[in-house]
């Protein structure tokens, strides 16, 4: 990651950590009320083929001790009230301005991928995690409905596995090596107003 990059990174976090402090703070009190703890969600993901981090969010789904793979598919049916009204608006991504603070993610770049994921296809994410991992970007963007459409078939969580790393990890990779080939920190702001525009339109 260049430096302009990560200075844009940490100057926009840091900002919107302080003008979103009292939403978020709201939002975790909201969560206690109505679903009780764990009030945030903790996992596993990859930001290089070797290094993993601790990705953080709001939990909106009912929690699972053994819990894998992605959401969507046969997890459909876990996913709380509340947690399908954040997640419609992306308020659950809230605490991963900490993870953007701490230099896990940028605002912009391919989503970071499951372990599984990035050990079943080693060549194409040793391209596609060249770029540091973003909460948003060109494939979140573009691609986001067609995969809910495909995981929304899934009934069992093989199926949706096979599913994903079949036609969903290709195709978003995809798009990640056309951002990573385009990358600028005007592309960037293009990107952040775009997923703004999209959830504007959604609520």
């Amino acid at each position: 990651m260049n430096w302009r990059k990560r200075l844009f990174d940490l100057s926009f976090a840091a900002l919107l950590a302080v003008i979103l402090a009292p939403v978020l703070l709201g939002l975790i009190l909201w969560l206690m009320w109505k679903e009780g703890r764990p009030v945030f969600y903790a996992a596993e993901r990859m930001k290089a083929p070797g290094a993993a981090f601790c990705l953080w969010k709001l939990r909106t789904m009912d929690a699972e001790a053994k819990d894998s793979g992605v959401s969507g598919g046969d997890k459909a049916v876990r996913v709380t009230e509340t947690g399908a009204w954040l997640r419609a608006r992306r308020l659950d991504e809230l605490p991963q301005l900490w993870n953007i603070l701490r230099g896990d993610l940028s605002f912009v770049g391919p989503r970071p991928p499951l372990r599984q994921y990035v050990e079943a296809h080693p060549e194409l994410y040793a391209q596609v995690l060249e770029s540091r991992p973003g909460v948003t970007g060109l494939a979140t963007i573009t691609y986001h409905t067609h995969e809910a459409a495909l995981l929304s078939r899934c009934r069992t969580a093989v199926e949706t596995d096979a599913v994903y790393s079949r036609r969903c990890v290709p195709a978003k990779a995809r798009l990640d090596l056309i951002y990573q080939r385009r990358q600028s920190i005007c592309y960037d702001f293009d990107l952040v107003f775009q997923t703004i525009g999209n959830l504007f339109r959604r609520g």
